[in-house]
């Protein structure tokens, strides 16, 4: 854990935050890293928000050991029957954001509940806004999260910048086209594939806007190798060594039968990691050239797949897009400063925020080393872009063009195709995986 990270992950509550709940016959409060038993209750009232069933003490335990990197808030209501139990639970961490060109630190949101019973009291926006400001504070120039609502967050200054798509593909239409890879495809135990991943994750995530460091617990959890893992037995582990034996790509894959027609069965694709484009075609054809497989599901693909163009009937595939990766930009010079740009030019933002964290005028002097400075306002004869601070984090990771968002009235711009040139980005954004 860094520094940031650290300092963040200890840091006080607000005091006027706690002193809001209050006034409702509510508490707030850190549950604490060696608190077992309100670690316990904290995991029990996530798993009732996303729905889930009640824990037991195998889940309990896996999850308090492998999510101590974690800062956890709880809402209590201590007249409630159950009062060890939150009410309302918000997880955060420091991780490593990928932006075109760099990389950044980044503020990681997860496990953000309210329960049924406290609705409509605000406890989101107080813990989201409260916390958001003490990440600020800490130094992270960017917030993160993945949703399983997206109409929540753009209030809090949140905008969907990398997109997912979920790929199903008529196998026995698809035909591959694509080239021959030199190296070869093994299978190895989902213990090797744990051992080996990381790394490999970490060649391709640091060139893919979008992508961060994988949390702590999720590798176990992709390989069914924690304790608390359902039907483990059922992911297979396959990988690609170029000619010279070094470890290129990986994927994890389950297979459900077809009783009624065992030649149509499904193959669905848990995680592909590839380093290499000869990794990539090697993976994917091995999966498309499978016996007995009708259909293949992969999911949090990028919506700029190579894959398009490496099978012979593209309507073979059915491709399904969605928001994932939502950026919230905390820190204006820091966050732009981060990236790289592909062409040399000079605008000024007026950027506003509804939390009031990223305010301001900004002159951008794009290039691969980018300056941008604090104003208080825009210079004589340079382009001014007024956008909403949603607006700029969309624009963060070049997964939308700032022409695009101009149209669409979330910009004012003279000359939005200059501005779209100043965010483009060659490479795609994309997530791999939920956290």
């Amino acid at each position: 854990m860094s520094s940031l990270d650290a300092t963040f992950h200890t840091a006080d509550l607000d005091e006027s935050l706690s002193a809001s709940f209050a006034a409702q016959g509510l508490r707030v409060a850190r549950v604490g890293d060696e608190d077992t038993a309100g670690s316990y209750a904290w995991t029990d009232a996530v798993a009732r928000g996303f729905l889930d069933g009640e824990r037991n003490d195998v889940q309990r335990r896996t999850a308090f050991e492998l999510n101590g990197y974690r800062r956890k808030i709880g809402v209590y209501d201590d007249a409630g029957v159950d009062a060890a139990v939150p009410v309302a639970t918000f997880a955060s961490w420091g991780a490593e954001l990928a932006v075109p060109g760099g990389t950044v630190p980044a503020c990681a949101v997860s496990s953000v509940t309210v329960a049924p019973t406290h609705r409509r009291r605000g406890i989101l926006s107080r813990v989201m806004a409260s916390e958001l400001l003490t990440a600020a504070g800490a130094g992270y120039p960017v917030a993160m999260l993945t949703v399983t609502e997206s109409g929540i967050y753009g209030r809090f200054g949140f905008a969907p910048a990398a997109q997912a798509a979920h790929w199903k593909i008529d196998v026995r239409r698809a035909r591959w086209s694509g080239p021959d890879a030199p190296g070869r495809i093994d299978f190895i135990s989902r213990e090797e594939g744990r051992r080996v991943a990381p790394a490999l994750h970490d060649r391709v995530r640091v060139t893919t806007p979008g992508e961060i460091d994988m949390p702590g617990g999720h590798w176990d959890r992709a390989f069914g190798t924690r304790a608390d893992a359902e039907k483990a037995e059922a992911r297979r582990v396959v990988q690609y060594r170029s000619p010279g034996g070094e470890v290129e790509g990986l994927a994890i894959y389950t297979v459900t039968e077809n009783h009624d027609d065992y030649a149509a069965s499904t193959v669905t694709i848990v995680q592909l990691i590839a380093a290499t484009d000869a990794a990539y075609a090697a993976l994917w054809k091995f999966f498309l050239s499978m016996d007995l497989i009708g259909t293949i599901s992969a999911s949090e693909l990028s919506v700029d797949e190579p894959l398009w163009w490496m099978i012979s009937d593209q309507r073979a595939a059915t491709i399904t897009v969605r928001d994932h990766q939502y950026v919230r930009v905390l820190d204006v010079p820091a966050a732009l400063r981060a990236r790289s740009y592909d062409v040399d030019d000079t605008i000024a933002l007026e950027v506003t925020d509804p939390l009031g964290i990223a305010d301001g005028v900004f002159v951008v002097t794009a290039g691969e080393q980018a300056e941008v400075e604090p104003v208080d306002s825009a210079p004589v004869g340079v382009p001014l872009v007024r956008l909403g601070v949603p607006e700029l984090s969309a624009l963060l990771l070049g997964g939308v063009s700032a022409a695009t968002l101009a149209r669409a009235g979330r910009l004012e711009t003279g000359d939005p195709a200059r501005i779209a040139r100043v965010f483009a980005s060659t490479t795609t954004p994309r997530l791999s995986f939920w956290y």
